[in-house]
């Protein structure tokens, strides 16, 4: 079932889509990145990874910078660039910035709430919160997943009672990326547990409902300057208004929600490899054994070069994918591959790069390991790298 609102995409620009391929060092994309690495730069960072502590001062320097607004229509406040300029940004920004749970909570705030919002919601509901995520002055979070139903995220058992002036919330969405810090959620619920797919309604909830608990800050592998908890509705009323689409149309907005967060929640993990590429040359470079360079030694600088492989392999198929979305057409298939390809080859950028630096990159004060545990996560949220293959299998004409 089709939601009832939705908006052309933004103007493609070829031309840049072509440029961003080519270059990857785009002036849009290293204006950012050396905006990051002056305004970004945090000595707290290692503390606040050891106390899980979410960055409120870096997220307000973003939103001063623009990070938020980058591809929202300028009508609710934003810049209203193309997704090829929001890959660019978002490049830059994770070459530039230390924080990887900074990157990813503004990821997950631009890339699937505000787009979802922007285009799905009613013109209220985008009035009222579009501007203020822009600003920085409201962070949204995006509640679908729940505990009992994993790679069946439509399998849900929060419930959406149908009362004569709203709905009635009960249950619990389970590891809602920036929950402990959020304004707003998009929440999905079913109407009718027995019809499926074709209940799951979405609705744009004010955190400070009655009857929405957040739990405590969940501490985690990686990405732990990201807020991350679950969030539990007891008999929580909403208006009529606060519905997103109609009744059945969860699904679809879920759907295309997770076709863009599938892969441009991945263009941070693309810059960082980028980085960690350069790291690695430097290192090699700098760092003497038996006389020579550690990078004159074939295992390592194969070792960089495959690293190299595997990230010029996630950006291209990264621009493609933001290209076909830009351009209106179809883009399940590049979504998948740009996801998996760069979710694999962060962990193993990672590793590579821990493998190169010795004991520098198994200790903390380094940084070198934190991309490791913070890249970990991409195998898992947006879909696990199963799910992408299956996707991709299903889209070949492979049964199941």
């Amino acid at each position: 079932m089709p939601a009832e609102t939705d908006t052309e995409p933004v103007t493609f620009d070829a031309t840049l889509a072509l440029e961003a391929l080519l270059d990857d060092q785009h002036p849009l994309k290293v204006d950012c990145t050396e905006w990051a690495r002056t305004d970004l730069a945090d000595p707290t960072l290692v503390e606040r990874d050891q106390t899980c502590t979410f960055w409120a001062e870096g997220w307000r320097r973003c939103a001063e910078r623009g990070i938020q607004s980058v591809v929202v229509d300028p009508t609710y406040g934003g810049r209203g660039l193309d997704l090829v300029s929001g890959m660019l940004t978002f490049e830059g920004l994770s070459v530039g910035c230390d924080d990887g749970g900074l990157v990813f909570a503004l990821s997950s705030q631009i890339w699937t709430v505000q787009m979802a919002l922007e285009r799905f919601g009613s013109e209220e509901q985008k009035q009222r919160w579009l501007p203020s995520m822009v600003d920085g002055s409201v962070i949204g979070c995006f509640a679908m997943s729940e505990h009992g139903a994993g790679s069946d995220a439509l399998a849900l058992s929060a419930t959406a009672t149908k009362t004569d002036d709203g709905y009635v919330l009960n249950g619990t969405k389970a590891w809602v990326t920036l929950s402990p810090v959020a304004d707003v959620a998009i929440v999905f619920a079913t109407v009718n547990p027995d019809v499926g797919r074709w209940g799951v309604t979405a609705f744009c909830v004010d955190m400070s409902t009655p009857g929405i608990e957040v739990q405590p800050n969940r501490s985690k592998m990686g990405l732990r300057t990201t807020p991350f908890a679950d969030i539990v509705f007891t008999d929580a009323v909403v208006p009529a208004s606060a519905r997103m689409g109609g009744e059945g149309a969860g699904a679809s907005i879920f759907s295309a929600a997770m076709e863009s967060e599938r892969a441009f929640l991945l263009a941070g993990s693309v810059g960082r490899l980028e980085r960690q590429v350069a790291d690695a040359v430097t290192y090699a470079n700098g760092r003497e054994q038996f006389g020579q360079p550690v990078g004159a030694f074939q295992s390592v600088s194969h070792e960089i070069a495959s690293m190299k492989v595997a990230h010029e392999n996630a950006r291209n198929l990264l621009y493609k994918a933001a290209a076909l979305q830009a351009r209106g057409e179809p883009s399940m298939m590049a979504a998948a591959l740009a996801k998996l390809a760069a979710s694999e080859a962060a962990v193993a950028g990672s590793l590579s790069a821990i493998r190169v630096h010795g004991a520098r990159g198994f200790v903390s004060e380094f940084g070198v390991e934190r991309p490791l545990r913070d890249s970990v996560g991409g195998l898992i949220y947006g879909g696990t790298s199963g799910v992408q293959l299956n996707i991709v299998a299903r889209l070949l004409g492979l049964p199941g």
